[in-house]
């Protein structure tokens, strides 16, 4: 199952793990934007690939949405991946903004593992992946609830990967850098709006922080996020995974 599946990393993900043989559940809040992105995954494999819509905004919905899939099959893979909350300096943030954002991503992130984890301990393989930040290792500038949010998040992810190492379920976090998604494209105009410049030069301006000159492609984010998915990167659990191009400075 694949969190925000419809666009951007998630879609890329979905692509990636259906290529690998996986029948993909998407889901997000937009059953247009679901259906569309179906007919872009795989089935040479005989995969039967689904969808459920959810407010991620509203744990409810998303309690809802895991129950009806899991009263119906096992989930083997779990992708938790939403969208970052606005931007902007932490001074300016609203206290409502960090409540909401945890309860968006670390709050809907708990009910979902909730919900899946019988099904993997009884399959005997399960794999969770946090789509999350590269905020985690280095904060960003500008993204002040994000930043909070996604640390949480990860303490959240590490907590658990200690959890449940001894079912052989394995519990990592994939952390994007500048992936050409219109998330990216929304952060170079706020942040272009804000200082009052072209986004051209947030464009330039980010690009030289990245070592290989280049923003990512979401196809080589969905690999990385695949490969912790399959079989291969069993012994794997408790990372945080950047794909970046080099451009985080930390070890």
């Amino acid at each position: 199952m694949i969190c925000g599946g419809s666009q951007g990393l998630g879609l890329a993900s979905a692509r990636e793990l259906a290529l690998l043989g996986a029948n993909c559940i998407l889901i997000s809040r937009n059953e247009n934007s679901l259906l569309d992105a179906l007919q872009t995954l795989d089935q040479n494999q005989g995969q039967q690939h689904s969808y459920a819509t959810a407010d991620f905004t509203q744990p409810e919905s998303v309690r809802t949405a895991i129950s009806n899939i899991t009263s119906q099959q096992a989930v083997n893979i779990l992708v938790n991946n939403t969208g970052g909350p606005a931007g902007g300096p932490i001074t300016d943030a609203e206290p409502e903004a960090f409540a909401k954002a945890f309860a968006m991503h670390v709050v809907c992130n708990q009910i979902l593992v909730q919900a899946v984890l019988p099904g993997m301990k009884s399959s005997g393989y399960g794999r969770i992946i946090q789509i999350i930040s590269t905020s985690v290792k280095a904060p960003i500038k500008g993204l002040g609830v994000s930043n909070t949010t996604r640390a949480a998040v990860a303490g959240w992810s590490k907590t658990l990967a200690g959890e449940l190492a001894p079912f052989g379920i394995t519990v990592n976090n994939v952390l994007p850098g500048s992936m050409t998604t219109d998330r990216l494209f929304s952060l170079f105009e706020t942040n272009a709006q804000r200082r009052g410049v072209d986004r051209s030069v947030i464009e330039a301006e980010w690009k030289a922080e990245i070592p290989m000159q280049r923003f990512g492609d979401p196809a080589e984010f969905g690999a990385a996020v695949a490969f912790l998915a399959s079989p291969a990167a069993a012994y794997i659990t408790g990372v945080s995974l950047p794909v970046d191009g080099g451009r985080i400075p930390s070890l």
